[in-house]
């Protein structure tokens, strides 16, 4: 019996999202405690930082190779391989004693990351009915948030408790489930070989990544500095929990409650033009995080004002993407979409990262409030472009 058209809660849209939980799950134990491990080897605060620098430069620049490769080899043959992929090198971390191994290892790591991203979510665009792509978006982005929060809260455990290698080789673990998972996901069609290998994005996807770039670059240093800046105010434990990592977590709970909020109200029928207003969202949580009194509320407040305008700004321009696009391309251009968000991200953790370390060393714990301030202005910067979207769209 063949399943409504516009049914959202399919097998296969379930199981995508299970993937996705998994993935945000695990990596997100890692994002936070590696700086914190690196620390342990030596490194500075402002080194710490390069982690994620080297790790979404592999993973943007990869996105412009392993998008169109999807596309051509089949969708859920990258899934697989790069979810085998990330465990192997998820555990090879754990063997590491020196520092210069981890940002080795951190650029292929990234570039194993964009194949798994940019192929679940071209995966989605076939799973998801056409008319109803805007709230199957929303609702299948609470599994990367779902993911960040708990993740975080579970790394920094196991790494406080048991350390650092145990933690990443029960995450290649995970990963191994997650490439069984994901041999139950459609099958890959025949390859047409009349098709160049490789296609570039179309013009249609400038906008959304210049949009991209600029929130980008203020995210980049979040998932390495808050955690950092808890642990500088000395933040206390809340029902046996660690809450250095409290801003990543209440920012996916802001992503949840927001997208289960906007899946109940609709989106109309022009989603994009409701990008400005979750802009001017992410800019105000990132300015209550550079300048609200404070330390544990601080990071609480600000992350979910934060998490719920950041979430709806990727779910709406991978909306507006899933139109722009025809199916032959769109891992293209999901690979052109990461390729400007973690580009962003590692050239934010850079600069943002540079900043605190410096603030840090004149202003003591105060200099984080520099960085974020900073934060706060790039996602202002985001706002004109994204009413130029808008007029587009």
């Amino acid at each position: 019996m063949s399943e409504a058209p516009d049914r959202l809660l399919t097998r296969h849209f379930v199981l995508v999202s299970a993937i996705t939980f998994i993935t945000f799950f695990s990596a997100f134990q890692l994002f936070p405690t590696a700086p914190l491990q690196l620390r342990r080897l030596g490194a500075s605060l402002a080194e710490s930082g390069r982690f994620m620098t080297v790790f979404t430069a592999g993973s943007s620049l990869g996105a412009l190779l392993t998008g169109p490769l999807g596309d051509r080899v089949g969708q859920r043959r990258m899934v697989v391989a790069c979810a085998i992929g990330f465990g192997l090198l998820l555990g090879a971390y754990g063997l590491l004693p020196t520092r210069w191994g981890f940002y080795l290892l951190a650029f292929p790591h990234g570039v194993v990351w964009s194949g798994l991203l940019t192929a679940t979510m071209a995966t989605l665009g076939h799973v998801l009915p056409p008319r109803r792509r805007a709230d199957g978006l929303s609702l299948y982005g609470l599994a990367s948030p779902a993911g960040v929060v708990f993740g975080p809260l579970v790394g920094m455990a196991v790494f406080q408790r048991w350390g650092f290698a145990p933690m990443t080789w029960s995450l290649a673990a995970v990963f191994v489930v997650l490439g069984l998972l994901a041999l139950s996901l459609p099958a890959d069609p025949g390859r047409q070989l009349e098709r160049a290998p490789f296609q570039l994005p179309g013009k249609a996807m400038l906008a959304p990544a210049l949009v991209l770039l600029a929130t980008a670059l203020g995210y980049g240093a979040l998932g390495t500095y808050t955690a950092q800046e808890g642990l500088a105010l000395g933040f206390r434990p809340w029902l046996g929990l660690p809450t250095q990592a409290a801003f990543l977590s209440c920012m996916a709970i802001g992503m949840v409650l927001t997208r289960l909020v906007m899946t109940r109200v609709g989106f109309g029928p022009n989603p994009t033009r409701l990008l400005p207003r979750m802009l001017w969202a992410t800019m105000a949580g990132l300015a209550l995080l550079a300048f609200m009194p404070g330390g544990l509320a601080r990071h609480v407040s600000s992350a979910l004002l934060y998490g719920g305008g950041y979430s709806m700004v990727h779910t709406l321009l991978n909306a507006h993407v899933l139109e722009a696009t025809p199916p032959s391309r769109r891992g293209a251009a999901f690979g052109a979409t990461l390729f400007a968000f973690d580009s962003g991200i590692g050239l934010g953790s850079l600069a943002i990262g540079s900043l605190i370390g410096w603030g840090c060393t004149h202003f003591g714990v105060h200099g984080f409030r520099i960085g974020w301030a900073v934060a706060a202005l790039l996602a202002l910067a985001a706002v004109p472009l994204s009413r130029r979207l808008t007029a587009l769209s």
